[in-house]
């Protein structure tokens, strides 16, 4: 059975990810791999390592245990892996064949601060489905009511529709559609493009509401609208197929992963994964 895969470092971050992510495998009827990586540590002995191991086993467990009643249709199971943790993350993925990757980023703990800042984007750029990072302070009293869709006039901005449609649809959101251009020219383009989407999500039985910004600054302009309508996530693209993304991770897309304050969505182009389907 395909699964949801969540990353973990036992922070606050991470509780929260694993939270979400069993609404998400409850709607996409799976379950739930949850994974704590080891790094092997020169300044620690054998006998260290073999502790910390074992409390990170019982951690995992108490995690599987108090999570596993709110889950509807498949269990969540843990796993300790070994090496880099982007690596270990993008290769469970691939063998569970799984529709989505839950992290949660900023993270710090007695074990080891491996969410943080780049292993996230290492993560995001080696994902072989949609990843859903998540901020440590991330305030889970509410499910994702508001759901931000930027939208720009390129051949890639349109594939995160589907995605953010499945979000809306997991969580009951709204969706805010954010038309975006660097030029007035582009207006008449955008509006298109903007009606086009209201008109898909109309149709899905979505609610949605759109509006248009010129930006300067793509992914503030993103992030200050966010802030301005209390939103709970945004949906964005790498900006690039998954092979480039391997290597370089758009601009945007970084910039967006590393400052936002509430959850992001990444989806690379033309790499869906099941959560669209």
């Amino acid at each position: 059975m395909k699964s949801v895969i969540v990353g973990t470092d036992f922070s606050k971050g991470s509780y929260v990810a694993l939270e979400i992510a069993v609404d998400i495998a409850n709607q996409l009827r799976c379950g739930i791999n949850l994974l704590w990586v080891k790094k092997e540590k020169k300044l620690l002995s054998g006998e260290q390592m073999e502790m910390t191991e074992h409390l990170a086993e019982e951690k995992l467990q108490q995690l599987c245990e108090k999570h596993q009643p709110n889950m509807r249709y498949g269990e969540i199971v843990w796993k300790i892996l070994s090496g880099k943790v982007a690596g270990c993350v993008s290769e469970e993925a691939k063998k569970e064949e799984s529709p989505m990757i839950v992290i949660g980023t900023n993270g710090a703990s007695g074990f080891e601060k491996y969410w943080m800042g780049s292993t996230a984007v290492r993560i995001v750029q080696e994902a072989p489905c949609p990843t859903l990072t998540i901020r440590e302070g991330f305030d889970f009293h509410k499910k994702l009511d508001k759901i931000v869709l930027p939208i720009r006039i390129n051949a890639n901005s349109r594939q995160k529709v589907a995605p953010a449609a499945q979000m809306a649809r997991i969580f009951g959101s709204h969706v805010y559609i954010l038309g975006l251009i660097e030029t007035a020219q582009d207006a008449l383009t955008l509006r298109t493009y903007l009606q086009q989407v209201e008109d898909f999500f109309k149709k899905e039985g979505i609610p949605c509401s759109k509006c248009g910004r010129r930006y300067e600054n793509y992914s503030k302009t993103v992030l200050d609208y966010a802030s301005s309508i209390n939103a709970d996530l945004v949906v964005i693209n790498t900006e690039q197929d998954r092979l480039l993304a391997r290597l370089f991770l758009g601009t945007n897309a970084q910039q967006i992963v590393h400052n936002s304050q509430i959850p992001v969505l990444c989806i690379h182009p033309e790499d869906i994964g099941d959560i669209a389907r």
